[in-house]
């Protein structure tokens, strides 16, 4: 049996990479093993209902959430398809609440992301499901003795809390440090452009460096020169960044929000692998980071923990099993390890 996989269609997109993009692209890898076809389709705004149309009755569709929730044709198709909506942020789109509501499954990237499913949407608990993203393994990174290489992954957009960062940065130029910011920059283009004038009326630019997009192995390479993940975000499902970071034994300052408690995690002990911080809070981010950059002992406390924490990542073949259990769910043997 065929899963047709619903996608943006700017899903490979260098100059915008994104964790959707890169959990839907490693999904479809993951889930399409031999004897396991997978069919992608990539839509547009206004593609989607030309795609389902196209599909025979009772198909098997999981559908990326960025899709889903811009138009209200899957709760139409949903009762002649057997639907599955990929939700990597929820609060999406206009038509999310009707979609969700009719669609046979829906999958969220984290725990949190589920309880919002359900405290705010008309959708059963059976039918929400849990498939966190997964990491690809590395060696550890040793860091420096200083801990002053700072990283922060994310597009240059207000959502990912760059202000704050530049708040709390500008509160530590006392200590030695550097910072790179990776992500796209034409996102927000304006806010982008901003960011930048502040950086250089702070006095920061040969110390902050807006680096843009850069690939999966640039972005690996820059880790391992890395000493600390910053992930200041106000809305994050997950935090993929942040997980990516903790796999190569990066400790991180991110805020309490979403997904982010979830994705830090904890050492075997229970130690953080980092602080959480208060969403919108520049002076508890400065607070946090002055402690990493002034306490060895902190650093080599947080420093422990992430490669404790490294361990218990899960793998995207973990992933891909636990959205095919979904799958099968709605559809018997519609994912198998042979023939569906």
């Amino acid at each position: 049996m065929t899963v047709h996989l619903v996608v943006p269609d700017g899903i490979d997109d260098p100059r915008r990479p994104s964790g959707g993009n890169v959990y839907d692209r490693r999904l479809a890898a993951a889930l399409g093993a031999p004897g396991r076809p997978v069919r992608e389709h990539r839509v547009g705004v206004d593609g989607l209902a030309r795609v389902l149309a196209g599909l025979p009755d009772a198909a098997v569709v999981l559908v990326d959430g960025l899709v889903a929730s811009t138009t209200g044709v899957l709760v139409a198709e949903s009762g002649r398809l057997r639907v599955a909506v990929l939700l990597h942020m929820p609060g999406s789109g206009p038509a999310e609440p009707a979609v969700l509501g009719a669609v046979a499954a829906v999958v969220t990237t984290s725990g949190w992301a589920r309880r919002w499913v359900l405290d705010r949407l008309p959708v059963t608990p059976g039918r929400v499901h849990v498939a966190a993203p997964g990491v690809d393994p590395g060696p550890l990174v040793a860091g420096s003795a200083s801990g002053s290489d700072l990283l922060c992954v994310g597009p240059l957009t207000p959502a990912k809390g760059y202000d704050d960062l530049l708040v709390a940065l500008a509160e530590v130029r006392d200590l030695a440090w550097t910072c790179r910011c990776v992500g796209a920059l034409d996102v927000a283009p304006s806010y982008a452009a901003g960011l930048r004038d502040r950086v250089r009326r702070l006095g920061l630019a040969d110390r902050i460096e807006l680096v843009g997009p850069l690939p999966p192995a640039g972005l690996d390479e820059l880790r391992s020169v890395s000493d600390l993940v910053l992930a200041p975000s106000h809305r994050e499902s997950y935090g993929m960044a942040l997980a990516e970071g903790l796999a190569r034994g990066l400790p991180a300052i991110a805020t309490d929000v979403g997904g982010h408690p979830e994705a830090l995690g904890a050492a075997g002990d229970g130690t953080l692998p980092g602080a959480l911080v208060p969403t919108g809070d520049p002076a508890a981010l400065a607070e946090a980071l002055r402690a990493w950059l002034r306490d060895p002992a902190l650093r080599e406390r947080w420093r422990r923990a992430a490669a404790s924490r490294s361990a218990g990542l899960g793998t995207w073949e973990r992933t891909a099993a636990e959205v095919a259990a979904v799958l099968n769910r709605i559809a018997p043997r519609a994912v198998g390890s042979s023939e569906g």
